[in-house]
């Protein structure tokens, strides 16, 4: 028993030795360098050459050296140095490990070998090595190149590479190593011609020869390629790189490679045939493409294969499938394809218009041909709605509400932008004489952000539409406002003009908002007001608004907060020993319950105070509650400015301040105290030299000797208005004087849509 034990041992021992070297485990590291210039000249080597020394054990069965003499051992090192070198092609070689399918061992060792037309690898280095796998480098072959985080998963750095058919996914320890490796592979891939598609090829060809009609029919009826099928497609018409999406932003998107993806768009395409709501398909394919940017010529090029006919092909198929031109007409109003596409997408709507004898496809060319002379880059899909307008070719309806209960629905198109739909807006209100300046706003119950005037609207009204998707049950709908937006002159508008309504509400949007610094007994003052404007006479019968629609609710709870929140005779512990505890929390509820609590007898003694003071107001018509409340309002030398919250701010002189306005206005910029009517710093407009964005948060306004620098989240919206104001001023006054804006080449273009203007 003793013996076979031993027996057993042995043999299990021989044989795992035997399987460890077959998977190249137990190897001792090689040592590699990289040869300069210099050693090039002199050992004749190329610059992409790693050398190695030989291991004093070799992986895949090859024999061990340890025992031969020292002259025969240096004459196999030689003769297998040789061996390795008598080819010219080869550029580098050296042992990789290689991930591999299947087994117990995920990484296998490899000797590899690349030349100027593959990467291949072998079982060992010698001559009479077995070659085990080839990929053939062109230049749609892609590499991924080491990375931090997988070295620290797998303690290896690794480089991918990427074929047609076949992917290496390679590791070393070494990082020059794997660098290299890539730098030689990317140079080899690099030097190769690009690849061209038969597509391609064809598309040349009626390029050179369209102005032969016979040349191009002929091309057409022997290339099925370029004609409706209703087969799939099994490639790409147009060449892409190898590899996968997984290591791109993308890759949370579920893409999976863009020649994959490519081969998907068309089979939605087909898919829109039979569809009976065809929208949401639409607009997943018209997603794909905004995510996939190098998509849009390919769709391009799906689609005016789908579209095209032959002359044969006119008279058997008199119904051709409207979907695809209904697809092809949202691609035009969203993406525009590179030249060489453009080019032939021309030549092929002119080419349908002169064949076909259906007058709606004839009507859906036209319409493609002169959107593609107004498209842009869009920042969204289109809407649901402007789908469907787009598949009738028909402008859509755009709702625009201005200040008070009024609101107009405007015809819009996927190329209109804001400025027109605000000339378009004072044109129907009839404010286009007005001394002061207009825009678009996105609104909801709890913020508002200009809209740039050069932000194309169906842009806007997606964002809403996904928006209003996430969450269908909020309160906080967004909307398209017309708003005042410079006030260029506040003293001669008149009392009965829409644009006197638009200064009186959005006065009291700053007032609600706590934006109007002024006494307790002024807030009290206009709140009655407002009940008067809005109500008329006192009655109690008369429901009227809740009061944070009529009063800051800042100085309700600064009220509220003057009292104590413990009652009188409460017990106080040291914070430590609540902390915690469950007589802690409880304790910090009945205070919570306190602070509500006072919070609603302030408000109803102010809403009671408000009530008294509008039955004060008996008699007062709708224009003079208005009156005195502008007049009330123009109490603030501020009155007409646009306050924007300052997080931090440094002085010229160094000082610093937190939680400040800025007023913008059009004859200053301001900086006040929250809740305070005197300017800490005030710059007149005509003493401003320069102003800009220094870095992502911080802007800077320099006057002379002296400069305004502050942190603030409303660069953009800052930006916009002191530009418009510097517009409308040079317009309205004709000065020749300029001013420079500093800018920061970093930072996003739409912050600086609006370039700077002379003053």
């Amino acid at each position: 028993m003793p013996l076979q034990g031993l027996w057993w041992l042995v043999c299990c021992r021989q044989g795992f030795s035997l399987l460890a070297r077959d998977h190249g485990e137990k190897e001792e590291e090689e040592s590699f360098e990289l040869r300069n210039q210099d050693e090039h000249t002199h050992t004749g080597r190329g610059q992409l050459e790693v050398t190695l020394s030989q291991p004093t054990r070799t992986a895949n069965g090859t024999p061990c050296l340890s025992g031969v003499p020292e002259e025969k051992r240096s004459l196999i090192m030689q003769k297998s140095k040789m061996t390795m070198d008598e080819d010219p092609e080869v550029l580098v070689k050296g042992w990789l490990l290689r991930e591999v399918q299947g087994g117990w061992l995920r990484q296998r060792r490899f000797w590899f070998v690349l030349t100027t037309d593959s990467l291949d690898y072998y079982s060992g280095p010698d001559r009479d090595a077995r070659r085990l796998g080839t990929l053939v480098l062109t230049s749609l072959c892609s590499v991924l190149w080491p990375d931090k985080h997988t070295y620290k998963q797998t303690g290896y750095w690794s480089l991918t590479v990427y074929g047609r058919k076949h992917c290496y996914r390679l590791f070393t320890k070494h990082y020059n190593e794997a660098v290299h490796w890539a730098c030689a592979v990317q140079k080899v891939i690099d030097s190769k011609a690009p690849v061209e598609t038969p597509t391609q090829l064809l598309i040349r060809d009626i390029e050179e020869n369209k102005f032969n009609p016979e040349v191009v029919e002929h091309i057409y009826q022997h290339n099925p390629i370029l004609r409706y099928t209703q087969s799939p497609l099994y490639a790409p018409l147009l060449p892409f790189p190898y590899g996968s999406l997984h290591h791109t932003h993308m890759a949370g998107k579920g893409y999976t490679s863009i020649r994959e993806e490519a081969v998907r768009l068309f089979n939605c395409l087909q898919q829109l045939e039979l569809a009976r709501e065809p929208i949401p398909l639409i607009q997943g394919i018209l997603q794909t493409c905004l995510d996939l940017r190098p998509l849009r010529d390919e769709l391009y090029c799906q689609l005016i294969k789908q579209t095209s006919v032959t002359k044969s092909s006119v008279q058997t198929q008199p119904n051709p499938q409207l979907r695809y031109w209904q697809l092809l007409t949202c691609m035009s109003c969203t993406f525009l394809p590179s030249c060489s596409i453009l080019k032939y997408l021309r030549f092929h709507l002119k080419r349908v218009q002169s064949l076909s004898a259906d007058s709606e496809v004839e009507s859906y060319a036209s319409f493609i041909a002169q959107a593609l002379e107004k498209t842009r880059g869009r920042e969204c899909v289109p809407s649901w709605e402007e789908i469907q307008g787009l598949m009738g070719r028909q402008e859509i309806l755009c709702t625009v509400h201005y200040p008070g209960p009024g609101c107009c629905q405007i015809p819009i198109t996927s190329h209109t932008t804001a400025n027109e739909v605000v000339r378009k807006m004072a044109e129907r209100l009839g404010l286009q004489d007005s001394r002061n300046t207009f825009a678009l706003f996105e609104q909801n119950a709890c913020w508002e952000k200009a809209i740039g005037g050069s932000t194309i609207i169906a842009d806007v009204i997606t964002r809403f539409e996904n928006l209003s998707a996430k969450d269908p049950d909020s309160d906080c709908q967004c909307r398209l406002c017309f708003k005042l937006y410079c006030l260029l002159d506040t003293d001669n508008i008149s009392t009965d003009s829409i644009e006197y309504l638009f200064l009186y509400e959005q006065c009291h949007e700053m007032v609600v908002r706590g934006q109007l610094p002024a006494c307790e007994d002024d807030l009290l003052s206009l709140a009655a007001l407002r009940l008067q404007c809005l109500l008329g006479d006192f009655s109690a019968l008369s429901p009227y608004p809740p009061l944070e629609q009529l009063f800051p609710t800042e100085v309700v709870e600064a009220r509220a907060l003057l009292a104590p929140v413990d009652p009188p005779g409460c017990p106080s512990f040291p914070g430590g020993l609540l902390a915690g505890t469950l007589w802690g929390h409880k304790r910090r509820q009945e205070q919570d319950q306190r602070l509500r609590a006072r919070l609603r007898e302030e408000g109803a003694v102010v809403m009671s105070t408000i009530l008294e003071r509008w039955k004060a107001l008996v008699g007062y018509s709708r224009r003079d509650s208005m009156a005195a409340y502008l007049t009330i309002a123009r109490q603030w030398s501020g009155f007409g400015c646009t306050l924007y919250e300052v997080d931090f701010y440094i002085s010229s002189t160094g000082s610093f301040s937190q939680k400040l306005w800025l007023g913008v206005a059009a004859s200053c910029v301001s900086l006040y105290r929250q809740g305070e009517a005197e300017a800490l710093e005030s710059l007149p407009i005509g003493q401003i030299c320069s102003y800009g964005v220094s870095d992502s948060n911080t802007f800077r306004i320099t006057a002379g000797d002296r400069d305004l620098l502050f942190e603030t989240t409303k660069l953009t919206e800052i930006m916009q208005l002191m530009n418009a104001y510097f517009s409308a001023t040079r317009r309205q006054l004709g000065k020749d004087d300029c001013i420079s804006i500093e800018t920061n080449p970093k930072l996003h273009p739409s912050l600086l849509e609006l370039p700077s203007h002379p003053v």
